[in-house]
């Protein structure tokens, strides 16, 4: 065979890989699908939006969903009726196609994130920077005296009722809330849903936790980041990334961290 037989040889052979080998790859490779939550006052079209659409662009099936502590929406609904938005979220990514589910969330959401992984099976769970734990002493200090009154309405059957209570956030202080006593009790009772250390406790040993801490985030959640990823039970693909950037810019800088990680975690 000459020469020239023998490059052509090759080349069609390399375009067949091209052509044929990497869509059966692509076809036996399991889609990717990912709920995404934003920070507390947030919204899906803000610092999440970012993360939503690198994801996107790398062919994952992505929920950018707009949570009940939204600027807009005000805790409109309890912990339970946001647990059941993201599952609602995750069947239809589901119905999309999708065979790995992960749940990832900023500050707020990420908090939440952890809550929703320790009652319901995931392929891995994505908290960053998360913040907003209600067992911590400020929360007692800023809305004590408002989780006192909603606790009180409800033990006197006043649950129902709508009243005006208090959220805090380090970056803001403390501001009001228009929705439901009993609503708001699952929000901010420290022992509830939004407990980080509790929730973390209570992840199953196989669900995975990326925890992504920015390097310049909120002194609070600097100090407490090691005890908080501590509480969170033994696997080997859980792990605690720094990244570069403060607490607004976390999703946006994860991206590539995410997608590694996720990598991983499918491949096992």
């Amino acid at each position: 065979m000459s020469r020239f037989n023998r490059l052509l040889v090759l080349f069609v052979a390399a375009l067949a890989t091209t052509f044929f080998s990497a869509p059966a790859l692509a076809q036996n490779a399991p889609t990717i699908g990912i709920v995404i939550m934003h920070g507390k006052g947030g919204r899906p079209e803000r610092f999440v939006s970012v993360l939503a659409e690198g994801l996107e662009r790398k062919g994952w099936l992505v929920a950018n969903i707009e949570m009940p502590w939204s600027g807009r929406r005000e805790y409109d609904v309890d912990t339970a009726g946001a647990e059941q938005q993201v599952t609602a979220a995750l069947n239809e990514l589901r119905s999309k196609g999708a065979k790995k589910l992960f749940v990832a969330g900023h500050s707020q959401g990420g908090v939440f994130a952890l809550y929703y992984a320790s009652r319901n099976p995931l392929d891995g769970v994505i908290p960053m920077a998360p913040g907003g734990s209600v067992d911590a002493p400020v929360y007692a200090q800023n809305v004590g005296g408002a989780l006192a009154l909603a606790q009180r309405m409800v033990a006197d059957g006043k649950g129902a009722e709508r009243g005006v209570f208090k959220d805090y956030e380090g970056s803001r202080g403390v501001n009001d809330v228009h929705t439901t006593a009993a609503t708001y009790v699952t929000w901010f009772d420290p022992n509830g849903a939004m407990n980080q250390g509790k929730s973390s406790r209570a992840i199953p040993a196989t669900t995975p936790v990326l925890y992504i801490a920015p390097r310049n985030d909120y002194p609070g959640l600097v100090r407490f980041k090691s005890s908080m990823f501590a509480a969170l039970p033994s696997n080997p693909l859980t792990r605690m990334t720094d990244i570069e950037g403060d607490h607004l810019n976390a999703p946006g800088n994860s991206i590539d961290t995410i997608a590694r990680w996720v990598g991983e975690v499918v491949a096992k």
